[in-house]
């Protein structure tokens, strides 16, 4: 049995993830943006999660969210899930929140990084997601550009720990919209079955996935000089080293 948290966990593709592992025996802490949310994931609650409440738009709630979750017991495994498409905290949401939080949580065995197909049509220009004090211009597929590039960094920089990022497809959530055509089942699946299964194939670290299939990544987010390059800028935006 692991203990898992899945952020963004009140709908769609985290509430999916954190319902499959609930059914097979895990344990999971789900995550919600605000108490108000909280009544979304009462069934599950009542399966016998716990939760964390904080919203990823501000710096120092993604603090106490790592401070609720390290007051709970080590973790297996986290499922960096939250994500929004636009909006003013696009880039604090998709790229600062999983950095704060991989930074300061006690570190599990596994992290999985949600991102997206959209990332090859992103920019690795650093410049555009503002952390230098400018504004931000960063896109929704830039932000899943620099996710994934954060992901292959962690699995060379903490290579102990199994890292992956995950492509769910174009799925038909919130976001993804009523028309989408992947298999949402399938975008949920991946990224659960990273944090806890048992295959020798889920415990590659450096992957990039696709409905449980390895996949190559933008070349450019494989590149160490990015990846040391955005860490840097990550740690100097928000005071917090990375271990």
């Amino acid at each position: 049995m692991a203990s898992v948290l899945v952020t963004g966990s009140t709908q769609g593709l985290g509430r999916l993830s954190a319902q499959w592992l609930l059914d097979r025996g895990h344990m999971v802490i789900l995550h919600a943006r605000s108490t108000d949310r909280m009544d979304a994931v009462d069934t599950l609650l009542a399966q016998g999660c716990t939760a964390v409440v904080g919203d990823f738009g501000d710096q120092s709630a993604i603090h106490q969210v790592a401070d609720q979750v390290n007051a709970l017991g080590p973790l297996d495994a986290v499922i960096h899930n939250a994500g929004v498409v636009d909006g003013p905290d696009l880039v604090t949401i998709n790229v600062v929140a999983p950095y704060i939080l991989t930074a300061l949580i006690n570190r599990p065995s596994r992290l999985i990084y949600l991102s997206s197909n959209d990332h090859f049509g992103g920019v690795g220009d650093i410049d555009r997601l503002g952390l230098d004090g400018g504004v931000p211009t960063a896109t929704y597929a830039d932000t899943k550009w620099f996710l994934t590039a954060f992901a292959m960094a962690m699995s060379i920089r903490w290579p102990d720990t199994v890292c992956s990022a995950v492509d769910p497809g174009w799925v038909p959530t919130r976001m993804g919209g009523v028309y989408a055509p992947d298999d949402l089942s399938q975008g949920a699946v991946t990224q659960a079955w990273l944090a806890v299964g048992q295959e020798s194939t889920a415990y590659m670290s450096g992957h990039y996935w696709y409905h449980m299939r390895p996949r190559q990544p933008h070349h450019g987010t494989q590149d160490h000089g990015c990846h040391e390059a955005l860490i840097r800028s990550l740690a100097s935006f928000t005071g917090v080293s990375l271990p």
